[in-house]
């Protein structure tokens, strides 16, 4: 079915993402991993990718990046990501469009969490459950 493209949507977690929608979620320099999976293909084939991840890392370095530092998965393939303070789309020409705030995390607290290119347009407001 995936290589088919008859899957038009994914949702992955990921280790990085760019500003341009490059996703880099399947290797660590020095780390041992078992492989990447099936996320190659998911990326390749389907039209909309999500991204579903933590805001920064452990040592509290963003994962929004200007540009990934780790090997890709894929390039210019995500639409959307949701993390825990935001949801962002990821636009055409580049950057971060904020949408959406988690109840209590304010604008500039995403600010200081996001490297890369982070675009605000109007009041941002807070997600409803």
């Amino acid at each position: 079915m995936i290589r088919a493209k008859k899957v038009n949507l994914t949702i992955l977690g990921a280790m990085e993402v760019s500003e341009n929608g490059d996703i880099a979620n399947w290797k660590i320099p020095g780390k041992m991993v078992k492989g990447m999976g099936g996320a190659m293909d998911l990326v390749a084939s389907a039209d909309n990718i999500i991204v579903a991840m933590q805001h920064v890392n452990k040592a509290g370095e963003s994962k929004l990046l200007p540009a990934c530092t780790l090997p890709l998965t894929g390039v210019r393939c995500v639409k959307k990501i949701v993390t825990e303070l935001a949801v962002l789309d990821v636009l055409p020409e580049g950057g971060f469009k904020l949408l959406e705030r988690v109840p209590g995390v304010s604008v500039e607290e995403i600010k200081a969490a996001t490297a890369g290119k982070l675009i605000i347009e109007g009041e941002i407001p807070e997600m409803v459950f």
